[in-house]
């Protein structure tokens, strides 16, 4: 028998705060994240002001020898493991098993820690000062490999880096760990911190939000005719899938279910998105889930506020679903958390069919003449939701889906 793989713990770090509540409760109360950051003022031809940041995590409840490690994007990624583990009650006695893993990426290392030693570095071009800290702060499986040494996991370490779906791309690995019986448990999901430079990548390519930079909380408006923009924030989001029946057996509330998986490579450019490869990804998740486009009851898009990827996206979403399976984006909420909008926005789409309610896209006034066709709802939709397929689409040509299943009384078979 083919083996199974569900959800048992989740954990946020979110631009709503520390922790999932947080995350849910800004969501249902249709509140933006997104706030003016007068200091990207002093950043000369950047003309965006706008981000998501993080507020109210101390990294200090960390243990200092176990914090010296970590830049802010890895003690996102270990309290929101924490949570997550908390949520789960994965047994710490198999911890150090082997058969638990981690599977967490960013989009690149810790740029705070890299602007903090080149300034201080390049006064002088001395290496005195530097602390021994530094590269396990920088190197590129940083988060991962925080989170494996902080609990103490010696299974698996994986740490993609798929830009914006990176968070996406390490869910579906853990699964296909899981799946093929190389590990038991996964903790896996993705981390970002917040850099200008993230948004500047965005403003030189004119994908950053700047129009709104006197009024944030109207940034960031997803399939919107008058959207400008990504608007760059940070976070993390983890969660804990397991071997459907070891979860069973130990009693775990099963929370949902990961079905169906699909990443491929578009080579037709590095930076402009392709519907048909976007097309051809969500097929593929539907087929690796053994399930049709008419059984999708709801899409959380990708749909980032750029033009060019809004467009793409409804009209591959179309393409497949027609206007049968509502859709509908959190980044006018939560603005664009790279890496870890795969894991924060997967969390929420469980939330949503846990509840039998969908939320809409925030800061849709008027749908984009060219996103017109799949059901992009500006309601909240209620009903008894079964499956949700979750896209993330990157620069570099990655795209990648997921397929859940509701855990909800009845759901499971």
């Amino acid at each position: 028998m083919r083996r199974r793989v569900v959800i048992t713990g989740t954990g946020a770090i979110s631009p709503f705060g520390p922790g999932v509540a947080a995350l849910i409760s800004g969501l249902i109360e249709n509140r933006s994240a997104v706030v003016k950051l007068d200091e990207l003022a002093g950043y000369e031809g950047l003309r965006t002001r706008l981000a998501a940041p993080v507020a109210g995590v101390d990294g200090r409840e960390i243990a200092r020898n176990k914090r010296r490690s970590m830049s802010r994007q890895s003690i996102f990624a270990v309290l929101a493991a924490r949570e997550a583990l908390a949520q789960a009650g994965l047994p710490a006695a198999n911890f150090s098993s082997g058969s638990y893993g981690v599977a967490v990426g960013t989009t690149i290392s810790s740029l705070k820690t890299c602007e903090n030693f080149f300034a201080d570095h390049l006064q002088d071009k001395s290496f005195l000062r530097m602390k021994t800290s530094l590269f396990f702060k920088t190197m590129n499986h940083s988060a991962a490999a925080n989170v494996a040494q902080y609990f103490g996991f010696n299974g698996r370490l994986l740490a993609p880096a798929a830009a914006c779906a990176t968070g996406c791309q390490a869910l579906g690995y853990a699964y296909e760990m899981i799946l093929s019986g190389a590990q038991e448990a996964m903790v896996c999901g993705g981390t970002e911190e917040f850099h200008p430079l993230s948004a500047a990548t965005f403003d030189l390519m004119n994908a950053a939000s700047f129009r709104y930079n006197d009024n944030p909380k109207q940034a960031s408006r997803p399939f919107d005719s008058n959207r400008d923009g990504v608007v760059c924030g940070e976070g993390a989001g983890i969660l804990v899938l397991e071997e459907k029946t070891a979860a069973e057996k130990r009693g775990a509330e099963i929370r949902a279910e990961i079905v169906g998986f699909a990443t491929l490579t578009e080579t037709g450019s590095i930076a402009e998105p392709s519907r048909q490869a976007m097309r051809k990804c969500m097929n593929a998740a539907l087929v690796n889930a053994g399930v049709a486009a008419e059984d999708i009851d709801y899409v959380n898009a990708h749909a980032t506020a750029t033009e060019k990827g809004d467009i793409a996206e409804a009209q591959a979403l179309a393409g497949i679903f027609a206007d049968r399976a509502p859709v509908s984006s959190l980044k006018g909420h939560l603005g664009h958390t790279l890496a870890a909008s795969g894991g924060l926005e997967t969390i929420a789409t469980l939330e949503m069919l846990r509840r039998g309610e969908l939320w809409p896209t925030r800061n849709l006034d008027e749908i984009d003449s060219e996103c017109v066709g799949p059901d992009i709802f500006t309601g909240i939709k209620r009903g008894n939701f079964k499956l949700a397929l979750k896209n993330n689409f990157a620069l570099g040509g990655v795209n990648c889906c997921l397929v859940i299943k509701s855990g909800r009384p009845g759901k499971q078979e």
